[in-house]
């Protein structure tokens, strides 16, 4: 077993040095390029510990405490984790041989892809990517554990005193209110003590058989009684408002940071987690945030206030009958104590589950028209069925384990009431106490064992619930943005111009889509974006959109690195069809409006006309106040293509980008949009990328990408004379068309009999 994974380090990569320096002391001293491990042997998968290194350019293999071979990086070539079952290997080229470095389990197919990629770069550019050892070093720098997916706090080791105070940094505008709620927990707590006394005077002074009171006398106490009962339940009232309406105010405020940051961060940081982990942190884990400060947080306050004024009447009056009552209360609250790592498990995992019904319930609302094409209700309903019910399990073991820890510690809690019962009976029987007083002490006893006692009982499994909300809220906010702006971003009037000097990028440590684009683009062209599927085109026009930045090089607009712009200015001069249209709902007009929201409706027909959307969106029954219904479901796709194209020209972009714009649209609609596109893209930089390769017959120049590199560039009539990429591209659709239209021809002949 790999022991590198499990023990308790201050940072891996050092850990995994000392290791290796105790193997081979000679590179002590020496600066270590790269490290990491394996847990598996190469030539049968046995279990073993290994671990490879790089220093001073040459790789060092060590497999079962000894240095198994080494090799200089010059003579090594082609790097890539090559994933078997149940097994990764890093693997590279070895003077014309395939040559295995290490071998693990499937907990490190990322980190070796990872590595294979960074080597592969360091090996073309002499250059060692300096973002490696944070994405490498993703485990906890104190206890050595891995951080989970999507999250970057270990649930742990995370300081909970810290998360609760920013929890009140938030609360602070609204902390005046806060103050008068506890002031009104004083004031309710005071009264509280007092309604016991009144009891004790009632008993002994009016119902006792030798008591001597007036009866005006017992009618005052009824209404004293009376008045305070009124008193507190009027002043419950006024405090549970504030609170309420604080507590709410500061989850309305809670929930607009979470939603914002999830604005702000990049598609790359969002794509790492699902929808309903989003969802989920954004509504149920405020929600829970919020029952604790509208809710339990006044219980945790008021409850601790009668503790504390009960305990000191009970000292007051009688220390050692004092004792007896309170002495369990220390040793429940550690019994619950020491089983916190595991409640706090069980509650992650139930945490999880629900995320993960969150996201299969969003994927079949949002897909549900797939779902009912294919027929599928029945099997999305058996895969929903099969979380909610592994939802229900753990929930219900959950409830299980407090079912039977809740019982057994409250009985050695609420012990001390037989000991009340003991010490007070024989405290009577030998003249030593009233019946009043016994009627006292027993309310103290009674209101601290349904309170406070209760509370400690339930309090530690509701806690849990509350941190396991905070820590996923905190852990979201804290995300690094990786696409922010600079303090000094610009804002510019853009021209045009666009250049891509030697970008290279990859959506993930372990892949590289782009590698070394370097293109210049002028004001006013008209550029084709072709190429086979997964080349890179989409990457390329995200890129120029910023919402991904690049890894190396740069993409500059006007001069300017679009890194300096800010996205804003960037964002409000580009105009995208993108190859997915997404209409949101509402109406049309709104739809086409979004763009723009200030524009007059007839810049809306006009963008529409230009568009061909206008007559279609006439012939609805409301025109373009027609609702879309969710996601644009009520249109086809060629409708709801167009509109997003009227969209982006009301947009009035200085770049418009174009991804497979017209690829839901018939001959003739096409054919009268590419007209309109040719206008409209006149005087502004427009980047196309299109399948259906006859569309960019007039651009400017073609940009032919393969293998995430630049293979051709030209015009149409030059490319085809290259036979190259982009004539074999043309010449297999020209075939397929023609086989099309073969096709279509015969089936219209008449069958011969």
């Amino acid at each position: 077993m790999n022991t590198a994974h499990k023990v308790q380090i201050p940072e891996r990569k050092a850990f995994l040095r000392e290791q290796i320096i105790k193997i081979l002391p000679a590179l002590n001293g020496k600066s270590f390029q790269m490290v990491l491990s394996s847990n598996l042997n190469v030539a049968d998968c046995t279990r073993q510990t290994g671990y490879v290194c790089m220093v001073d350019d040459v790789l060092y293999v060590i497999e079962a405490e000894a240095e198994k071979a080494h090799y200089p990086l010059k003579d090594l070539t082609e790097f890539h984790a090559n994933s078997g079952i149940g097994e990764v290997s890093l693997e590279c080229r070895h003077k014309d041989r395939l040559l295995v470095l290490c071998r693990g389990d499937m907990s490190h197919q990322s980190e070796y892809a990872t590595i294979a990629k960074r080597l592969n770069h360091y090996r073309e550019t002499g250059l060692w990517d300096p973002q490696y050892d944070k994405t490498y070093n993703r485990y906890c720098p104190k206890c050595g554990r891995k951080y989970r997916h999507g999250s970057n706090i270990c649930m742990h080791c995370v300081d909970k005193k810290k998360m609760f105070a920013r929890i009140w940094e938030i609360a602070s505008p609204y902390k005046w209110t806060l103050f008068l709620s506890i002031l009104l927990f004083l004031v309710i707590t005071g009264l509280n003590m007092i309604n016991p006394y009144i009891n004790r005077v009632l008993v002994d002074d009016y119902i006792t058989p030798h008591a001597v009171g007036a009866f005006s006398g017992f009618c005052m106490v009824i209404l004293s009684m009376l008045l305070l009962h009124l008193a507190i339940k009027g002043i419950s009232i006024f405090r549970g408002m504030a609170l309420i309406s604080a507590g709410n105010k500061i989850i309305v405020r809670l929930r607009e940071m979470v939603f914002d940051k999830v604005q702000m961060l990049s598609i790359s940081k969002i794509s790492k987690r699902t929808a309903g982990e989003i969802m989920q942190r954004v509504t149920g884990d405020t929600a829970e945030i919020q029952n604790f400060v509208v809710y339990r947080l006044s219980d945790i306050i008021e409850q601790s206030l009668i503790f504390v004024g009960i305990s000191i009447m009970l000292f007051v009056t009688d220390w050692k009958l004092a004792l007896m009552i309170i002495l369990p209360i220390p040793l429940m609250s550690l019994s619950f104590r020491l089983f916190w790592n595991y409640i706090n498990r069980i509650y992650h995992r139930q945490w999880v589950i629900g995320a993960k019904a969150n996201t299969i319930l969003h994927d079949i609302f949002s897909g549900i028209r797939v779902v009912k094409a294919f027929g599928m209700e029945h099997f999305e309903m058996e895969k929903y069925d099969r979380v909610t019910y592994e939802e229900s399990e753990i929930s219900a073991r959950n409830e299980k384990f407090y079912s039977i820890l809740n019982p057994v510690v409250n009985f050695f809690m609420q012990s001390g009431e037989f000991f009340l019962l003991f010490y007070v009976g024989n405290a009577i029987l030998h003249g030593d106490m009233t019946l009043g007083e016994m009627t006292q002490f027993s309310t103290y006893v009674s209101m601290l064992y349904s309170g406070p006692v209760f509370l400690i009982a339930n309090l530690q499994r509701q806690m849990t619930r509350l941190f396991t909300s905070v820590v996923k809220v905190f852990d979201l906010l804290d995300e690094e943005v990786d696409i922010s702006d600079s303090t000094d971003a610009k804002n510019i009037k853009i021209e045009g111009n666009i250049s891509f000097d030697n970008v290279h990028f990859g959506y993930d440590d372990a892949t590289e889509v782009l590698k070394g684009i370097n293109l210049d683009i002028k004001p006013g062209e008209f550029i084709g974006i072709v190429g086979k599927s997964g080349a890179g085109k989409s990457t390329l026009i995200n890129l120029v959109m910023r919402l991904y930045d690049v890894e190396e090089g740069a993409i500059r607009i006007d001069g300017e690195d679009i890194r300096s712009i800010s996205q804003e200015c960037l964002r409000s001069q580009i105009g995208v069809v993108l190859q997915e249209t997404f209409l949101f709902t509402g109406s049309i007009y709104d739809n086409i409006a979004y763009a723009k929201p200030d524009a007059t409706r007839e810049e809306i027909i006009a963008a529409s006309k230009i568009a061909g959307a206008h007559t279609f969106i006439m012939k609805l029954p409301d025109s373009y106040n027609t609702k879309v219904g969710e996601r644009g479901h009520t249109l086809s796709g060629g409708e709801r293509q167009r509109i997003s194209i009227a969209r982006a020209l009301l947009h009035d972009p200085r770049i418009l980008i174009l991804d497979e714009a017209t690829a839901s649209l018939d001959t003739e609609t096409e054919k009268q949009i590419q007209d309109a596109l040719q206008q409209l893209s006149k005087n502004r930089t427009t980047l196309a990328i299109a399948h259906r390769l006859s569309t960019l017959r007039n651009a400017t120049r073609l940009i032919v990408i393969d293998k995430g590199k630049i293979a051709e560039v030209g015009t149409h009539e030059e490319l085809i004379r290259m036979q190259g990429i982009y004539y074999n591209l043309v010449m297999a659709q020209r075939q397929m068309s023609k086989m099309t239209h073969d096709n279509d021809r015969d089936a219209k002949k008449p069958a011969v009999s």
